[in-house]
């Protein structure tokens, strides 16, 4: 099984392989940083402040997310994650001074975070993006599985690792180690080839490009209505795998070792996903069966959570979830970043994140008015079956089976071709003709 992963990353090349090493070094950067913040908030703050970090920050990620999202598209995306990650490691270090030499203030401890998320808003479109540029399009999705179970391995180290050291040494430690990890993510971003960005041939103002990405998803139907089921499938979803899985779990009486290994087994799941099964699946049953199937199961294994008691139930749960979740994410993505012409992609990234942050912001209040009239037993099963509910939607998107049927030769720039008018005016039009 290693010894295939080996050779899948030598057959990718050098590129992917420093892609791989900046992702699990950001993801788990940031797992380790988020964890120690909010237990830092949580103890010098209490709850009130920790709602307002979370608020702050799920409000700024909202805004900064579209309005910064025409950098992927305007400069070359090694840059854009080296930068970021450079902003990452400045603002890390700051945040680690101040909690080894200042006293707590939730003020320029929010200050700070507002820049890391903006740095994020800059790096997220151009890492959805940045292996369309490195490979050519029949090694997309494997670059791009490759891709996700580096996400998928840094999510599952992250919390453990951060969990040990804040029990063994305390935050200051956990922040240092955020500290060291993001200066190595930078430097192996920088290591990344530029790919095949072409800088625009002219100055293109800044609102236009951010108008026309939106007007550009909103022309093409498959993705105006992806889009938005995608909206209402995360308001379940995000909640279920996110502030919920604590509540149940000291709902049953169990100890925080079990909201560990429910972490755990989730991103389990989405790299075995990542790596296996969703190429194995596919190739046996094809993209639309295993699309559909993925949804669903997604919202079988998180309503199980709210009927099961068993101890290694909800683990074996969480895992399925994740497994469920890898299969789509490749197959999903892949396709779309194929189909979108190059001097697009940044923004439809953008704005994919964008839905999802609002959905991210919008899915927990919705979760915590249920949770003042139901048990969490009760809203993890209406979770469930609101996901169920939006994956038997998905066959009646306009025109979501036919392009997942296409191979990935004939999805290379299809939007282009099926919709020029989306791209009118842009060099996504010239790919039309």
């Amino acid at each position: 099984m290693l010894s295939a992963t080996r050779e899948r990353m030598r057959r990718l090349g050098r590129p992917v392989r420093l892609l791989m090493i900046s992702e699990v070094l950001t993801v788990f950067s940031l797992l380790v940083g988020h964890l120690a913040v909010s237990w830092w908030v949580a103890e010098q703050g209490g709850a009130a402040h920790l709602a307002i970090y979370g608020v702050v920050m799920s409000a700024t990620a909202f805004v900064s997310m579209p309005l910064l999202s025409p950098l992927a598209d305007r400069y070359p995306k090694r840059t854009l994650l080296g930068a970021g990650l450079s902003v990452f490691v400045l603002e890390t270090l700051l945040l680690a001074s101040m909690v080894q030499w200042l006293e707590y203030a939730l003020l320029p401890l929010v200050l700070l975070e507002m820049v890391a998320v903006m740095a994020l808003a800059v790096m997220q479109p151009a890492a959805m993006s940045i292996a369309a540029e490195l490979v050519p399009h029949e090694q997309l999705a494997e670059a791009f599985a490759l891709q996700k179970s580096a996400q998928a391995l840094g999510r599952m180290l992250g919390p453990a690792l951060c969990g040990l050291i804040l029990a063994t040494a305390g935050v200051l430690a956990a922040l240092w180690l955020h500290v060291a990890l993001f200066v190595v993510a930078a430097w192996a971003a920088f290591r990344i080839p530029t790919g095949s960005h072409r800088a625009p041939s002219e100055a293109r103002h800044w609102a236009r490009e951010l108008t026309d990405g939106l007007r550009a998803k909103w022309v093409i139907p498959v993705e105006r209505y992806w889009t938005i089921l995608s909206f209402f499938t995360m308001l379940f979803f995000g909640p279920a795998i996110g502030l919920l899985v604590p509540l149940r779990v000291q709902s049953l009486g169990w100890s925080a070792a079990w909201l560990g290994w429910c972490e755990a087994a989730l991103s389990a799941g989405m790299l075995i996903g990542a790596l296996y099964a969703a190429r194995a699946l596919t190739e046996r049953f094809g993209r639309y069966p295993i699309a559909i199937t993925a949804l669903a199961g997604e919202g079988i294994a998180l309503g199980l959570v709210g009927i099961l008691d068993a101890r290694y139930a909800l683990p074996l749960c969480f895992f399925f979830t994740g497994l469920c979740l890898a299969c789509m994410q490749l197959i999903g993505q892949t396709h779309r970043m194929l189909a979108v012409p190059d001097q697009f992609r940044g923004r439809f990234s953008a704005c994919n994140l964008m839905v999802m942050h609002m959905a991210g912001t919008l899915g927990p209040a919705l979760v915590g008015i249920l949770l003042l009239q139901a048990e969490v037993d009760l809203v993890y099963l209406i979770c469930g079956l609101g996901m169920l509910l939006c994956a038997l939607c998905y066959p009646w998107l306009p025109g979501f089976r036919a392009f997942l049927s296409l191979d990935h030769a004939t999805a290379k720039d299809w939007y282009a071709r099926e919709y020029p008018q989306a791209f009118a005016g842009e060099a996504g039009q010239a790919k039309a003709g």
